[in-house]
């Protein structure tokens, strides 16, 4: 399906509720597969790729059923042979971190994938996984993956990438493992594997940027999942540069490992605030309101890096609006998405105007700098740079058209009727 999207010219008004955290649906569904019970989820997301994660933990013998917005999983605790392959979909999500549950089972299994997740590196867990004891053979380093269930032993392993996924991978596999499980990165990546799976009874430990894992068994529970803030950041890139827009985004995650944007665009100026600050079943949430804003350029580099990756395409697109020269490095794993992030924004972006560059590792973005539009954008079968460029495009001077603009389905598919409630 291609888009048309049009200049607004009245502002973004109004209160709206983000679907919920794509990353702590992932975690919930398959940490309370393990769990002997049954466990509550509230405010599931239902995007493509959550949902590819459930049903590969159908097929492992889990039974579920959704009752009004909850999502009631019953499991005995212990996962069963599966009788076909197990298809991740689009999400490498879902792939890595059921690898490393699968490696310590007593059955053998295959992870498959779409073409675009067949694509995708998978060595990064594949290598730590297999000096646990894990036995994966894969397409060169590649889907599918087929894991022969083994008795796996713990490891202290340090990681040159700050990966949630490698982390969740590692500290999934450590709950079969004989010993004691040990996990470092170079930074702080996002912890909510740490934080759910501490809400669930594992004998899990952290301390800075090392945290450990024994083995354990997981206690069913009730768990609330606030609203995602990578799917939150279009709205918020929208409030700040629509003119005369002022908008409250309600019940968003706001774990300090994920919002790094939220420090990027105070740096830049925005005028944000955090409105009802709580704390749900161990995440931290609340409000923000966003009004449009004069933003000025930063750099984006180091340690904020792990906490922004998913939402550096629509930073992009706010730099273009801020003045001075923004400068995005150290962000070379956009390449490993899926699509190459680095190289797709650049390309699209520039079709539309922007005064942007490709790196090594990122991008230079001059502003301010009118978007044109008028132009024919491609998504490359991305769901971040598709809604990335619908950002941009509510700001262009003439109407551009999105290709394929469906794909948006994969994380967010309210994502057009949510920006309707404010749109007037």
């Amino acid at each position: 399906m291609d888009k048309r999207i049009s200049k607004i010219t009245n502002g973004l008004k109004g209160r709206i509720t983000i679907p919920s955290d794509k990353s702590i649906s992932h975690r919930a569904v398959i940490f309370s597969s393990l769990a002997n019970g049954k466990s509550v989820i509230k405010n599931f997301s239902k995007g493509h790729d959550p949902l590819s994660t459930l049903e590969v933990c159908k097929n492992l013998g889990i039974n579920y059923e959704f009752i009004n917005n909850e999502l009631h999983i019953t499991s005995q605790g212990r996962l069963q042979t599966p009788e076909n392959p197990l298809y991740c979909g689009n999400s490498g999500t879902t792939m890595r971190l059921m690898a490393g549950v699968l490696a310590g089972q007593k059955f053998n299994s295959t992870l498959t994938g779409d073409q675009s997740l067949s694509k995708r590196p998978m060595k990064r867990i594949i290598e730590p996984l297999s000096l646990m004891g894990a036995s994966i053979d894969s397409n060169d380093n590649r889907a599918p993956l087929k894991i022969s269930g083994a008795k796996l032993h713990g490891i202290d392993y340090t990681s040159r990438l700050a990966s949630a996924q490698v982390k969740s991978a590692i500290l999934l596999a450590g709950l079969f493992a004989d010993g004691k499980t040990v996990f470092t990165e170079p930074y702080l990546s996002r912890n909510h594997t740490e934080l759910m799976l501490s809400y669930m009874g594992a004998d899990i430990r952290t301390n800075g940027l090392t945290v450990e894992i024994s083995k354990s068994e997981l206690k069913p529970q009730t768990i609330e999942i606030s609203g995602d803030i990578s799917s939150a950041a279009y709205f918020i890139a929208a409030g700040l540069i629509v003119p005369d827009s002022e908008i409250i985004l309600q019940n968003i995650g706001l774990n300090p490992t994920r919002t790094g944007i939220l420090d990027v665009l105070k740096s830049m100026g925005a005028d944000i605030e955090i409105l009802d600050k709580r704390t749900v079943s161990n995440e931290i949430t609340g409000d923000l309101r966003v009004c449009t804003s004069d933003l000025k350029s930063c750099e984006i580099s180091g340690d904020l890096i792990p906490r922004l990756i998913d939402e550096i395409p629509v930073i992009a697109v706010l730099a273009t609006q801020a003045e001075g020269t923004t400068v995005i490095k150290n962000a070379e794993d956009l390449r490993n998405k899926e699509s190459d992030r680095i190289r797709a924004v650049v390309t699209e972006l520039k079709k539309l105007g922007a005064d942007i560059e490709e790196t090594q590792d990122g991008m230079i973005i001059n502003g301010k700098t009118p978007l044109k539009g008028g132009a024919e954008v491609d998504t490359y079968n991305d769901h971040r740079l598709a809604m990335s460029l619908y950002t941009a495009g509510l700001i262009s001077e003439k109407e551009i058209l999105i290709k394929d603009f469906d794909w948006i389905n994969i994380s967010f598919p309210e994502f057009e009727s949510i920006f309707a409630q404010i749109s007037g």
